[in-house]
This record gives C-alpha cells, sequence and structure tokens, in this order.
C-alpha cells in the first residue's frame, strides 16, 4: 500500500462484522496503553446511535482507518474512536478522516471540536496539534487524571 489515493472514506455503521473487528482491535491497543479508570472505549453499540457519525476509510474494500464525530448540547462535537490499522499507517488516512469530521461539524453548525486522548499516544497528539486543536483542560464530562489529555479547537460554520 503506497498512496491513500485508492483510499475511499464514507460514513458507515459500526455494527458491520469488519467494523466490530477494527474496533475490537482498538479497543484491545487501548486497554494495554491506559489504566482501566482513564480508558473512555466505546463499543459498535455505543457508536451507533443517532448522535454519532463513524467514518470509515477503504482500501480495496477492506476496513483500513475510522474516525467519528459525536455530537454534545450546546454546539460541541467530540472526535472519536480515530485509527488506523497498522498495515494502513502512514497513508494520511487519519487526516483525511479529519478533515470529513471536521467538515461535516462545521455544515451542521457546531462551534467547537473537543477530545481526549491518552497522554501516551504520540501519533494521535501530532495528528491533532498539525490539524490545529490546542491542549486545554478537561473538557465535557471528563475526569482530571494523568493519563488523559484534552483538546479544544474553534470551528467556523461552513
Amino acid at each position: 500500500m503506497s498512496t491513500s489515493c485508492h483510499a475511499t472514506i464514507a460514513v458507515e455503521s459500526p455494527l458491520s462484522e469488519d467494523m466490530r473487528a477494527m474496533i475490537g482491535e482498538l479497543n484491545a491497543i487501548l486497554r494495554s496503553l491506559t489504566p482501566e479508570e482513564a480508558n473512555y472505549a466505546m463499543n459498535a453499540e455505543d457508536m451507533a446511535g443517532p448522535e454519532t457519525s463513524v467514518f470509515v476509510a477503504r482500501i480495496e474494500g477492506q476496513a483500513a482507518a475510522c474516525g467519528a464525530l459525536h455530537r454534545h448540547e450546546d454546539g460541541i462535537g467530540e472526535l472519536k474512536r480515530f485509527y488506523a490499522r497498522p498495515q494502513f499507517r502512514g497513508l494520511g488516512l487519519a487526516h483525511r478522516i479529519l478533515d470529513h469530521v471536521t467538515e461535516l461539524a462545521a455544515r451542521e453548525g457546531l462551534t467547537d471540536l473537543v477530545l481526549e486522548t491518552g497522554h501516551n499516544y504520540e501519533a494521535a497528539r501530532r495528528l491533532y496539534e498539525q490539524a490545529g486543536f490546542t491542549e486545554c483542560g478537561p473538557v465535557l464530562d471528563y475526569p482530571e487524571n494523568p493519563y488523559s489529555v484534552f483538546y479544544t479547537r474553534p470551528l467556523r460554520a461552513a
């Protein structure tokens, strides 16, 4: 896999067999990196409600990466479940999915994007910082803890 040019990105149900498998992989990685009390994983059912749009990047039909927009009150959108399978890393898929999430949030009139990520998730932190997110204190109802880092980014309506 040399480029992400052949990747398609679309909103999909997280309940398909291949998406359940990818979400399971992500949750296993998060459990290995983060203590249980600071692990805010979502399963496929948690992601299937109307308040969440799950974007999936596919290469040759295979689920390669995902990321979601979870809507909250007061115009706040939360980034959730950003993940690229190891064999598809380095192709820019997370950046492309983040662009799709940001565009959807702006079109819907959300005013801010926020997220929680692990203090030791270097690739995720680079992604968000390169996309204009700034570190902040705890967001939404997340507690402050030494394992979490929080980011925010204002949006301009489309």
